[in-house]
Formats: C-alpha cells, structure tokens, sequence
C-alpha cells in the first residue's frame, strides 16, 4: 500500500480466485469488480465498505481514499482526483465504483460520465443487501418502500424522445414527460406501501398490546450486524433462528420466550445496525425497530473477535443509531460474545477494557449463565414486592401469579393461599384486591 502526497492511498489490485470446473484452483474474473473510493478528513478505513460488498457478492479489487474536509458537491472526490480514479480502474480491471457514501444524484451522474463506469454508493449496497435477505412480507414491503424512497430523485430522463414534441398545432403545452410520469407511479407506490406498512403497525401494535398486557419482561438482543446475535438467541432459548456468517442476515425480529430462575421474559432478536445506517432503511423499518424501542432491557451484544479500534467503532454506530430511533435511554447490558475465538490473555484484556461486560460465547455455550444471573439483575428494578392471600376459589389467579412470577414463597391458610413473591410492577395492580400487608419478603 502507498500514500501519495494529496492524501490518496491505493492498493495493490487483488483478483478472486475459485474453484474450477475441473476441481483445480485457478485464479478467475469476478462478475463484478469494484473499486471502493472515499473522501473526508479522517475517512481511512474502507474495510465495513468492502464487507458490504463481499455479502452483496462483489469482489473489491482496489481501494483509495482522499483526504478532503468535505465531499465535493460534483464529483465527491476532488476534480482532479477523478482521472486517477478511472487509471486505477483500469490497473485494478474494475467495471464498479463504489463509494463510501451517499451520493446525490448530481454527483453519481457526474462521476459514471467522468470515468465511463457505473458508481453505486454505500446505500444502495446495504439496499441492495436488505432486498436479498429479506424473506417475510413485512420485510420486502419495508425494503420495496426504502428503495423507491432512495430511487425516486435518482430517475433520469432516459425517454427524452417522447418529451414535449413541438413545432406544430396540438404539441405545445406542458404535457407529461415519460420521467415526470414514472416519479409519479412511483410516488403512488410509495403512498401504497406506506398505507400497507401502516397496517402492518397496527398488527404489530396489537400483539405487543397483548404482550404488555401479560406484562412479561422484553429483554432486547442489539449490537452490530453479524455480531452473532441469532445465535445468542439460540443458545438461550434453543430456538433454531437461521444463522449464517454474514451482514444483516436478520432482517425480521425474532421473539422467543426465555425462562430465568422460573420467571418467564421474551427475548427478541432484532436487525443489526451499521455505521451510516440509511435513514429511509430506519423509516421503513420503524415497526420492526419499535421493538428494541419497547424492550425493559437491550443486551448490547459486540464482537469479541474485532479489534480493539474496530469494537470502538461499532459501539458507537450502534449508539447513534438507538438515539436516532428513540432508544438510547433503555436500561442496557453489554454481552461481549465469541470469547471462545479468544486466548486467555485476549479474554483478560477484553476483561479488562469493559469490567461491566459479560464475557459470553452463544456458539460454544459460555458465560450464558452469567448473562441470565446479570438480565435477572438488571430487570430487578422492574420487579415490586408483593404480599397477597388468595383464596382457594381463585386458582386461575394463583396459577397466573407462579407463571409470572416464577419462585413464589406460599403458605396455605383457613383464610386461602399466603403468597409471597416479586411481580412486574405493571402487573402489581392486577393482584391489588389480594394484598394483606406491607410487602416483606
């Protein structure tokens, strides 16, 4: 790798290699090869960028990045940079240029002009990426809204043969050109999916009225995409969630019900979050995100496996993006999970650089008792003593008080049941007509 003087770097073109059709290794042309460019004061690291292209099956083939307090409003990198763009282009064979971030039309349109290639920016890669995971109907409506919503400025006027014929009686006028056409259609759409999407809400609203109406804890799995947070969520609940390595492989939230010292919670498995995460995707997906919004507790879970600076950076992306949905005041835990790729002594650093954490493997099934004893400990404040007689009579409320409650303290009676026991305080209310005394437990 070298570093010019303007503050551009380069890499050393790389190529794919694959198996070939005879079982022999040989080094073959990815389909698409992208060179990855990126502008800004301290823009340096292009790695998440060549990671979202790798899942969305693009081979990154050359890097460089310039040093520049803000993107240019034309060509995003500098005017002169662009001719040393299209050279390493050619050096590094790419027919891609993606950029490390989001591009106004202007800007995408000046570029693909200037070097002759097709440039894509770091939206549209996650968009990309969320359209191809997306499995559930709810899922490819959210992902269909937030693409029409990043496309709608971007339509060019590719019909102009049909715009405004003039010269003669009856071509005059304002008319409707075939590109105002479309941005209407689309527009049209758009107010569709939302009007379905709203739906959508709605349905979601009501289950997780029941849900609060059962007044079950909500525990939350948030973190990074890819920091293994389906697999977390198996290892607690032996739930069988599809995990694979990869960004954003979970798209629709996961809820399964987890048992901690008898007392029931839900456990959700939500989207993973990314630096620059777009806002049309936060828009489109706020159903979704209502969840983790929702949650008594969120079990902030990071990659053990990444560098310390790399850790850093996720932590603060995963940050930004609960304060942008209105979660950032969420009781939090932090699960630090995939120890078991860790040596001791990394596991001591790790120990050392987060005290609070809870060192966990859901792969290998490490420290996950730890975590339960720390979630029960953190929703404590939730929990209200309560001291009840129930009578005899009332056994479908004196089942509901062991369900929710989990370890109850009973002594039978003449009178009925004496039951002692911690409640949510939401449900604390629902057995007021039992209560005895003050509260001793």
């Amino acid at each position: 790798m070298d570093r010019s003087r303007n503050g551009a770097r380069a890499v050393t073109p790389r190529r794919t290699a694959t198996a070939a059709s005879d079982g022999s290794q040989g080094a073959v042309r990815a389909r698409q090869r992208a060179l990855c460019i990126a502008t800004g004061p301290e823009h340096d690291d292009l790695g998440e960028l060549g990671e979202l292209l790798r899942t969305a099956g693009v081979a990154v083939v050359g890097e460089l990045v310039q040093r520049r307090d803000q993107p240019h409003p034309n060509t995003y990198i500098g005017p002169g940079k662009v001719s040393e763009v299209k050279a390493l282009a050619q050096e590094c064979d790419a027919n891609l240029i993606a950029c490390d971030d989001e591009l106004s039309a202007r800007q995408e349109r000046t570029l693909e002009e200037a070097l002759g290639l097709p440039v894509i920016d770091r939206t549209t890669v996650i968009l990309d990426i969320f359209a191809s995971h997306a499995g559930s109907a709810e899922g490819k409506l959210q992902v269909e809204l937030a693409q029409l919503e990043y496309n709608l400025a971007r339509m060019r006027g590719l019909w102009s043969h049909l715009e405004r014929l003039g010269g003669g009686i009856g071509t005059r006028g304002p008319g409707e050109t075939q590109i105002e056409t479309d941005r209407r259609l689309a527009r049209d759409k758009i107010a569709t999916l939302r009007r379905r999407l709203e739906r959508v809400k709605r349905n979601r609203a009501v289950q997780r009225s029941e849900r609060e109406r059962a007044a079950i804890p909500t525990i939350a799995l948030v973190g990074y995409t890819n920091a293994g947070k389906s697999t977390l969520l198996n290892a607690l609940t032996d739930a069988e969630v599809g995990v694979r390595d990869r960004l954003f492989h979970t798209l629709d939230p996961t809820i399964r019900s987890l048992r901690l010292s008898g007392r029931p919670y839900l456990l959700t498995d939500t989207v993973g979050f990314i630096s620059k995460l777009p806002h049309q995707l936060i828009d489109a997906f706020a159903a979704t995100l209502e969840e983790t919004r929702r949650a008594d507790l969120l079990v902030h879970v990071l990659d053990a496996s990444a560098s310390e600076a790399r850790a850093a950076e996720m932590q603060r992306a995963v940050e930004q993006t609960l304060a942008e949905i209105g979660a950032n005041e969420r009781p939090r835990l932090l699960a630090v999970n995939k120890v078991d790729l860790l040596d001791e002594a990394a596991r001591e650093e790790l120990r050392l650089h987060n005290p609070d954490a809870v060192l966990v493997s859901g792969h290998a099934g490490e420290g996950l008792v730890e975590l339960g004893e720390r979630v029960e400990a953190a929703l404590q404040q939730s929990l209200r003593r309560v001291d009840l007689l129930v009578p005899y009579a009332e056994g479908g409320s004196l089942a509901e008080l062991h369900e929710l409650a989990g370890e109850v303290s009973r002594q039978d009676t003449p009178e009925g049941v004496r039951v002692r026991a911690l409640l949510p305080a939401r449900l604390a209310a629902r057995f007021a007509r039992f209560a005895v005394a003050s509260p001793s437990l």
